[in-house]
């Protein structure tokens, strides 16, 4: 039973974040989501397509990726967490050049990594908030877009508050558009928070992965001009509101354990902070031991 990999097409992409949906779980690790690859769609369906690889044995899905400059963003289905052959087919099926590979889920890939040699790259602190109880009011007041519901002020305020959130970014209109269009965002919410006086805030998108399934915040920023007031915070609760409505069973984050701002911006917000865990990047060999 040969492992394959498989370059998506834009044709299979829905497929994909379904299958990947089916694999997140209540107590389970953190690893890719719908909502990655969601966001991600912002930039086009053939774009999102050409970065997306699946790994099949006898004609199933049972890992998937994301793929950048060296680096191969990883879901891996619980049913081969502890497959041995699976781990070592899908090693030897990585695309060519992968020099990092963030797989938090997967036991027997993992360990097969550390025992290849690979070792552990920048720690990334996941933090989860279970959505069984009550979820306090944020104290914002709370503007959704959903697929049912597309207010253009509030759409220009999420765009205006996520360029003033993150220096490098390059979100526009259209580029929501493009992902509110695509399927993941069935089940996603862009909210955006205002003071008071009517001043967009914050602003993050929610992303479920159906009844019962964590949920992901991806992306959440606050505004530079506003940034001290506690924003951050309630934008984080107002997502888990949102989340709850929507039937996650948890909301889940995931951010470098070196931003240390953002981590205690979650805690803040009820979130639980887990272990950190760590990207594999593969050993430089001695020069001595290069070929070519």
């Amino acid at each position: 039973m040969s492992i394959a990999m498989h370059r998506a097409t834009p044709e299979s992409l829905a497929g994909i974040v379904e299958t990947v949906a089916g694999w997140q779980h209540p107590g389970g690790p953190v690893q890719l989501h719908p909502g990655d690859l969601g966001w991600h769609w912002r930039f086009g369906t053939r774009e999102l397509a050409e970065v997306v690889r699946v790994w099949t044995r006898d004609g199933r899905i049972l890992a998937a990726g994301m793929v950048e400059d060296g680096l191969i963003r990883m879901g891996i289905a619980p049913a081969v967490d502890d497959d041995a052959g699976f781990a070592a087919g899908l090693l030897a099926a990585l695309p060519g050049g992968t020099q990092t590979v963030e797989a938090r889920s997967g036991a027997a890939f993992g360990d097969l990594l550390r025992r290849s040699g690979w070792v552990a790259d920048e720690p990334w602190t996941p933090l989860t908030r279970n959505l069984t109880g009550r979820v306090e009011d944020s104290g914002l007041r709370i503007e959704i877009l959903d697929a049912h519901h597309v207010d253009e002020k509030t759409v220009e305020d999420r765009v205006t508050v996520q360029r003033a959130s993150f220096p490098h970014s390059t979100f526009t209109r259209e580029r929501w558009q493009t992902m509110a269009a695509a399927p993941p965002y069935r089940r996603a919410r862009c909210l955006v928070g205002y003071r008071p006086d009517g001043e967009a805030v914050a602003t993050v998108t929610v992303w479920s992965a159906g009844e019962g399934r964590p949920g992901l915040l991806e992306p959440m920023g606050v505004h530079h001009d506003h940034r001290g007031h506690g924003y951050g915070r309630a934008i984080t609760v107002a997502a888990a509101a949102a989340l709850q409505q929507m039937g996650s069973s948890t909301a889940t984050v995931c951010t470098p354990g070196s931003n240390t701002g953002a981590v205690a911006t979650y805690v803040s917000a009820g979130f639980d902070r887990l272990p950190d865990v760590a990207d594999f990047r593969r050993p430089t060999l001695p020069d001595n031991d290069r070929r070519g």
